[in-house]
């Protein structure tokens, strides 16, 4: 097995931690890292923009992920209006704290 290091490309996050990831020495192709990587992230791969090699090179093909050596870090960069919804807050209801029934109850 390859062991990588991958996260989401964005830079708005305080806390932006790798994970490692396994892939099968014998199928060591960039829909396989694509795959793997956005299981694990739990990401869909059509939101991938690309896939980077930190500090600054572009993975494209199946030889540039061959010569991955373990503990590498990657970063997948999403389309930019992915990116926003992926990391968007979820959104509260719309109701206020107070309970009226709470509030009747007896003891």
């Amino acid at each position: 097995e390859l062991v990588l290091k991958v996260r989401i490309q964005n830079p708005n996050l305080k806390e932006n931690d790798f994970i490692e990831i396994e892939l099968d020495r014998q199928e060591l192709t960039y829909k396989e890292l694509l795959r793997v990587s956005c299981c694990e992230l739990g990401i869909n791969p059509e939101h991938v923009q690309k896939i980077r090699k930190l500090p600054n090179t572009l993975l494209r093909k199946d030889k540039d992920v061959a010569r991955l050596q373990d503990f590498q870090e990657l970063e997948l960069v999403l389309t930019a209006c992915d990116r926003s919804f992926l990391f968007r807050a979820p959104a509260l209801p719309e109701q206020g704290g107070y309970n009226k029934k709470a509030s009747e109850l007896t003891y």
